[in-house]
């Protein structure tokens, strides 16, 4: 089955904790994470080296280290503007519940 929302493709760390992304389909943005950094295990980003220092997982996941991944799926939609459920409905996947 085809994964709904595109993979990641690439991803860029940029000043002040943000990334650049690029999915499969071509989309790409930034997406700014400056409000997560010094909160809890995101205390790890404090050094913004540590921001910069991620992996893309085989699972087209974004790794920093064992405590802090991120699905970029809700960047994906962020960037162009939709809810889940908006998103689904255009790709006629939801069926209406009614």
């Amino acid at each position: 089955m085809e994964k709904l929302i595109p993979y990641l493709r690439r991803a860029k760390a940029l000043p002040f904790y943000k990334l650049l992304v690029e999915f499969e389909d071509g989309i790409t943005g930034t997406i700014d994470l400056s409000e997560w950094k010094g909160n809890g295990v995101f205390k790890y980003w404090d050094d913004e080296k540590n921001f910069s220092a991620f992996r893309i997982t085989s699972n087209k996941k974004l790794e920093w280290n064992e405590y802090i991944d991120m699905d970029p799926d809700a960047f994906y939609l962020k960037i162009i503007n939709k809810s889940f459920e908006d998103y689904a409905r255009d790709k006629s996947v939801l069926r209406n519940s009614h």
